[in-house]
């Protein structure tokens, strides 16, 4: 059984590892994807391209473009000042959240073709398949936790008296 790939689908798996290893790159080294940084550019640009290079309207470029405006609001977000103090966890949120999402149709893609001569998984719903995407779950959810307990430290002002608390 064989999947072999167009040459825009070697163009889209190409596009698509951008904005996956400069989010991996942003967690590990900022803890997060900031749009202001060379790593968050970077991230959101090949995000777009990715969504760009689909090859028509069909169900995974509409998911790619509902990811595309989760970004976009993770963006604008701290500019909306009537949110408060939730605009850096609503980024943070956001942002991480389009990561997440990227995940499925990758795992799903990865998992159904290799290896090539025998996948991992026979269909998108397998179990595996499945099972792997609860634990990208588990962690987003972990991880945006960590998110917020770092973001809440550093919006936490010192108390007056220099004590820690």
């Amino acid at each position: 059984m064989s999947h072999s790939l167009s040459a825009l689908g070697v163009v889209h798996t190409a596009l698509s590892l951008i904005p996956l290893l400069a989010g991996t790159y942003a967690f590990i080294r900022q803890g997060a994807i900031k749009p202001a940084t060379r790593a968050g550019k970077i991230y959101l640009l090949g995000l777009a391209l990715s969504v760009a290079s689909t090859g028509g309207l069909n169900p995974g470029h509409a998911f790619g473009v509902v990811i595309l405006l989760i970004a976009l609001g993770g963006v604008l977000v701290p500019r909306v000042s009537l949110l408060g103090r939730l605009r850096p966890y609503l980024a943070t949120f956001a942002l991480s959240f389009t990561f997440l999402l990227s995940l499925v149709p990758g795992t799903n893609e990865t998992l159904t073709r290799v290896p090539l001569s025998h996948p991992i998984a026979a269909a998108p719903m397998a179990p595996v398949v499945l099972g792997t995407l609860l634990v990208w779950l588990v962690l987003f959810v972990i991880g945006f936790g960590v998110q917020c307990w770092r973001l809440a430290s550093v919006t936490t002002p010192p108390p007056a008296d220099g004590t820690a608390g």
